[in-house]
């Protein structure tokens, strides 16, 4: 009698592990998952960070620096994650950066100051504008 008792219990156990895992699973097809599409504008902002990276190594080990990257002026014409943030606050920063990151190249001498200058520049619109960033870009600075 006992034997028949185990055999029971098992078999409920089992039986009801496998329905669990019935419920639990789906197919791989049914999967789905929504990839983030960064902006033209975002990717361009990445790009421009890792410039600025090497840049301030540049800057800082006093090796030459080289051209102005003129993809930066695509700032003006890269669509937003949110088109309604191109307004007139952005237009008029977007043209500080971009002058003040002329400068670097164009004054090496004081190529440090006019690149801590750029990044102000930077600071202040995502101060206002996407704020998230802005710890990142702090770390350009060179002090």
């Amino acid at each position: 009698m006992k034997k028949y008792l185990i055999v029971i219990l098992a078999s409920i156990i089992l039986f009801s592990c496998n329905k669990k895992q019935e419920n639990c699973e789906k197919p791989a097809s049914d999967k789905k998952f929504d990839m983030y599409e960064m902006s033209e504008m975002a990717i361009l902002m990445e790009q421009m960070y890792v410039d600025n990276e090497r840049l301030k190594q540049r800057i800082i080990k006093g090796d030459t620096i080289g051209k102005f990257p003129n993809h930066f002026l695509k700032i003006h014409s890269s669509v937003m994650t949110d088109k309604q943030e191109n307004d007139d606050f952005f237009k008029q920063h977007a043209s500080e950066f971009i002058k003040s990151q002329e400068l670097i190249y164009k004054d090496a001498k004081n190529s440090k100051e006019h690149f801590n200058a750029s990044i102000d520049v930077c600071v202040k619109c995502h101060e206002v504008k996407c704020g998230g960033p802005i710890v990142r870009i702090k770390k350009l600075y060179i002090k």
